[in-house]
């Protein structure tokens, strides 16, 4: 985990938004949008309220800086919070700063 990187795609309040949401998927979009991989692309999208390139655009970059996990299944793209990355996220900022 690139420290710096994960603290710059944190600075975006979307970003963020995104992060608390799939927290808690279940409550934050709708059953058929949500599985055990996630939530589907398209339900952040709509979520958002934003353009499929900008929802994909800072997906992806959770992505990249490992605070998101993506599957992919046939045509349909999840999104789910990697658990592990944020908490040693945590540490890092418990411990080192």
């Amino acid at each position: 985990m690139e420290h710096v990187e994960v603290f710059k795609a944190l600075s975006n309040k979307a970003r963020l938004q995104i992060l608390q949401w799939l927290k808690d998927p279940t409550r934050n979009f709708p059953a058929e949008g949500c599985c055990e991989n996630g939530v589907c692309v398209g339900q952040i999208q709509l979520k958002m309220g934003v353009t499929q390139s900008t929802a994909s655009e800072y997906l992806s970059l959770l992505q990249r800086t490992g605070l998101l996990t993506v599957t992919r299944q046939g045509q349909w793209t999840y999104y789910k919070r990697n658990e592990d990355a944020i908490r040693e996220l945590g540490k890092l900022i418990l411990e080192d700063l």
